[in-house]
């Protein structure tokens, strides 16, 4: 946690740029909330023709929606940074305009997820979580952290 789910048309986007929105998405949701970035993941999703609509109407090629789930406890102020940050971050990337990217980011409890293992923590005692899992999983994921 979190996953960003970034969707676009088929073909819409190029690897290079989709590393790069990874990376962005990445580091913003680090700074802003000081998770570390083994937790963070995006995936990608790829539409194909005549499946997306918006108001009953075929969506324009360059629309992306990015849904983040995220751990609650971030602060309305955080929330809202990430939420510019990311928004012009991948209208920058994508080369597209900032109308047609959406964001949306959602709150889920800590005690609802489960990732390595393990339940999740509350935000901020990630490094006490970190310690309880496997040394070689440990290992793996540190130079994220």
């Amino acid at each position: 946690m979190p996953t960003y789910a970034c969707s676009a048309a088929a073909g819409r986007l190029t690897p290079a740029q989709k590393v790069e929105i990874v990376q962005s998405i990445t580091a913003i949701h680090h700074e802003e909330t000081g998770a570390p970035r083994y937790l963070v993941q995006v995936i990608f999703y790829d539409i194909a023709p005549g499946n997306h609509y918006i108001g009953g109407q075929l969506a324009p090629a360059g629309q992306m929606w990015i849904r983040g789930d995220i751990r609650d406890g971030r602060s309305e102020e955080q929330k809202s940074r990430m939420l510019s940050r990311i928004l012009q971050e991948v209208s920058r990337i994508g080369e597209i305009a900032e109308e047609e990217v959406w964001v949306y980011l959602s709150d889920i409890p800590a005690q609802n997820m489960a990732e390595y293992g393990r339940v999740l923590p509350v935000p901020g005692i990630e490094n006490a979580w970190f310690a309880t899992l496997p040394a070689t999983l440990r290992e793996r994921l540190g130079p994220l952290a």
